[in-house]
């Protein structure tokens, strides 16, 4: 279902403030056989991301293009955090009502997205390969990959796990690591969003960051830590202003990009870029850094909670963003690709 811009405003509103307080609008995951799931995916291009304007430039973000997703499947939404598996190509997910998903992006000549192939689903499932059918045990939301293993990020349940990647059968988790905040501090539904690998020529040498969404410390910055690597140790993200973080990867450099989320019910949706210094990601620092931009609902956003950063094959720096419907009629699932100019 597409709305319109003036429609969707008005209709939003009661929805949203469900997904802000954490119950989403999804439904059940049914037990049965786990099978993997082609589905099929319909797509609108967006070819301006500031609606009714043709500028292309954002600060230091240059607008390539973006995919408005449908598909008549009840399992498709929620898509809480993906990774390239090929640069701008394949890719791997996961869904917060405890589904993988994997496809490909597909890219015209003039290098703009234009579709997507080879869609596919698969519920997660426990030690016995039995798919999991409460969603507090599988409400994933953070995810790295790295040599083969993919790393989750869950919430509720609040667990840091990893898995082998195979993309025609996902298996349990074969790991549990310690995510070093204290359990107590975390949380509920506020928990590790940002899961992603450090510069593996940088001072964490490839090792894994977490960065819960909104996990508080007495000052109000959000907890963190470096869970695998020479320097491990919990930190916390200055927070700035309203926004909660929902995902997060390395730049070349060292810095680290993260995507950030807010709600109101004056000004509606907002999501926002913001690049942490990482030099200040360290144990027992206050990490922060300069918002690159910031969109509200005049922009082709909606509920923007998975990001990645990637090298296209000009040697363009690039970063995909998408977001997480909730399984809403008054939602969208987007993907948008913009190149980050070092400029």
């Amino acid at each position: 279902m597409i709305l319109s811009r003036g429609g969707f405003r008005q209709t939003l509103f009661a929805a949203i403030a469900l997904f802000v307080a954490g119950v989403a609008l999804s439904p059940a995951i049914a037990a049965g056989p786990v099978l993997v799931e082609p589905i099929e995916v319909s797509v609108r291009p967006i070819t301006r991301f500031h609606i009714g304007r043709t500028e292309e430039r954002f600060g230091s973000l240059e607008f390539v293009g973006g995919l408005e997703m449908t598909s008549p499947s009840r399992d498709f939404g929620g898509l809480s955090a993906f990774r390239f598996l090929k640069p701008g190509s394949d890719f791997i997910g996961v869904a917060d009502t405890g589904f993988w998903f994997l496809g490909t992006i597909v890219h015209d000549a003039d290098k703009r997205p234009v579709g997507i192939q080879n869609f596919r689903m698969q519920e997660m499932v426990d030690g016995s390969g039995q798919p999991i059918d409460e969603k507090w045990e599988v409400d994933a939301e953070g995810l790295a990959v790295k040599g083969g293993i993919a790393t989750v990020g869950f919430e509720r349940q609040q667990r840091v796990a990893q898995f082998s990647i195979d993309p025609d059968n996902m298996k349990a988790p074969f790991k549990q690591l310690d995510f070093l905040v204290p359990a107590r501090e975390l949380r509920l539904n506020r928990g590790f969003e940002t899961v992603t690998h450090a510069n593996p020529n940088g001072q964490h040498q490839g090792g894994l960051v977490v960065v819960s969404e909104k996990s508080l410390d007495k000052s109000g910055n959000i907890y963190a830590a470096i869970i695998e690597g020479p320097h491990k140790g919990v930190f916390t993200v200055k927070r700035n202003g309203d926004f909660d973080i929902t995902d997060g990867a390395f730049l070349p450099d060292g810095d680290l990009l993260l995507l950030e989320r807010s709600f109101s019910m004056a000004g509606g949706v907002k999501m926002r870029l913001r690049r942490i210094y990482g030099e200040s990601v360290e144990k027992g620092a206050v990490a922060d850094g300069p918002v690159l931009m910031e969109a509200d609902m005049g922009y082709q956003i909606d509920n923007m909670e998975g990001l990645d950063v990637w090298t296209r094959d000009d040697g363009a720096l690039m970063v995909s963003l998408v977001s997480d419907d909730n399984h809403s009629i008054l939602q969208r699932n987007l993907y948008l690709e913009f190149v980050l100019h070092e400029d």
